[in-house]
């Protein structure tokens, strides 16, 4: 049966399936959907867990069937969890998924975790067996209009409410990227006064206790200051913040220069194009800083360097995260017909 994201928690206190397919490619909720399953898999006395990684070289689909046909040292019960990322089992995957279906005896729950899955393959014939013996649950990603909706949700069961210009400000902040959106919210949750965010509580979360934050390091290399936003980069790094978290910062704001510069070579001014783009009157001058250092090539490179970046930090692209991130302030901060 098909199951919404925001229904599987009140799904789980009914009943566990024997068979979920988690897909989607917003990792943040594929993780907090697998992880609610996991939670009640173990509750149900799935106290062992099996991964089968379909990503690496040496797999082989006669594991998911070995699994069905083995019994469990350790419990009654057993989590078998396929992590398929492309989300393409292809013929052999195909056979193999149904056959699965067919000889496990339903005490152990399949948990399948994959990348998107496109309207064809909801057609074939293995994803209409998994969606009969159990549950298929897709994830779309936030977009910007359902963002201040997904936001609020988050701040409500975290037991607070938020001012509209309060939750406008944070959707501008988080824009893009969930996983600093929750990080947001727990941070708010400690500053919030009377369980009630204000405007004020989101500015202050921005400039925390943290000696460092993303968007002072992100400020600086905009405004052409190196040597302070690498120095800010290597404290974030040394104060254990995350490399998606910083990529994000440093990306929305070369997002942002690009969609200006596209509109410049259209004919308006940097500040016209700013002011379109809705970015705040007293960052205006910090951006057309930057834009006076860049051009439309040197913008698209940073957006490929930042592609690159986001490779090495999910594992298929070459480089160490941090030493690629170095890597893209220097770009960013550099000024015209440099290179870094």
């Amino acid at each position: 049966m098909r199951l919404y994201p925001e229904k599987l928690a009140s799904h789980l206190q009914k009943q566990l399936l024997p068979v979920y397919l988690v897909s989607g490619d917003e990792p943040l909720l594929v993780q907090e959907c697998c992880d609610q399953i996991r939670q009640k898999a173990r509750e149900k006395g799935c106290n062992e867990r099996e991964i089968i990684d379909g990503d690496v070289a040496n797999f082989n689909w006669r594991d998911i069937l070995h699994s069905a046909a083995s019994m469990s040292l350790f419990a009654d019960r057993k989590l078998v969890e396929l992590r398929l990322p492309s989300g393409k089992p292809g013929a052999e995957g195909s056979s193999a998924l149904c056959e699965y279906l067919e000889i496990s005896g339903g005490d152990d729950v399949l948990l399948m975790v994959s990348g998107k899955i496109d309207k064809q393959s909801t057609n074939s014939k293995w994803y209409k067996a998994l969606d009969k013996a159990g549950a298929t649950i897709q994830i779309w990603p936030v977009d910007a209009k359902s963002l201040p909706r997904w936001l609020q949700q988050r701040v409500q069961a975290a037991g607070m409410s938020i001012d509209n210009d309060a939750l406008q400000l944070l959707c501008d902040r988080v824009e893009g990227n969930l996983l600093a959106a929750v990080q947001e919210v727990e941070k708010l949750k400690l500053l919030a006064a009377d369980a009630r965010i204000t405007t004020k509580t989101v500015i202050d979360a921005v400039s925390d206790n943290a000696r460092y934050n993303v968007y002072e390091m992100a400020d600086c290399a905009l405004r052409g200051d190196a040597s302070a936003a690498l120095r800010m980069l290597h404290g974030l790094r040394a104060e254990g913040s995350e490399p998606p978290v910083v990529l994000w910062a440093l990306a929305r704001e070369i997002r942002t220069l690009c969609q200006a510069q596209s509109a410049c070579d259209s004919g308006l001014s940097a500040q016209q194009a700013l002011t379109a783009l809705h970015v705040w009157s007293s960052r205006i001058p910090l951006m057309q800083t930057a834009l006076a250092r860049h051009d439309t090539t040197s913008l698209s490179l940073l957006l490929e360097q930042a592609s690159q970046v986001d490779g090495s930090i999910k594992g298929f692209a070459g480089g160490k995260p941090w030493d690629n991130l170095e890597r893209l302030v220097l770009e960013l901060s550099r000024s015209r017909g440099q290179s870094a």
